[in-house]
């Protein structure tokens, strides 16, 4: 596994279960968008909301295995393609060494005073390339 890989681990709530036993396909989306957070700092230190720069141009979501309660779940993510304005992130999430569910989500650098997309500084562009390579 790669060092600049982020990690988190869920402990799925029973709430979060539907009628068959497993996590609701609602719910992984939530966990995968929490563990974007340190993906957010890089471009919003504090996590201002007044100084909000990002925007989800598209999400994709596989899921290859259920997900159950009662057993941790480890999120994991990296930045799988970096653009001009906009870049990718995938994120698994695995149980008991299961991958249950792989995500792309694609967030674009975007200013909202002017309703449009801007490019991708070369500090932060050099900071998201360090997160690149796929998971084990």
């Amino acid at each position: 596994m790669s060092e600049s890989l982020f990690q988190l681990t869920i402990q799925p709530r029973f709430n979060e279960t539907d009628g068959l036993g497993h996590i609701n396909n609602t719910v992984i989306p939530v966990w995968f968008e929490a563990a974007r957070e340190p993906v957010f700092e890089i471009f919003n230190p504090q996590l201002d909301l007044s100084q909000w720069n990002l925007i989800v141009a598209g999400f994709t979501i596989a899921f290859t295995s259920p997900t159950h309660y009662g057993a941790p779940v480890e999120v994991k993510t990296w930045i799988s393609r970096v653009g001009n304005s906009s870049f990718e992130v995938t994120q698994q999430s695995w149980q008991n060494q299961v991958k249950t569910a792989e995500a792309q989500t694609t967030l674009v650098h975007y200013d909202y005073q002017q309703n449009r997309s801007q490019a991708i500084g070369a500090e932060v562009k050099a900071q998201l390339q360090a997160l690149t390579g796929p998971a084990s």
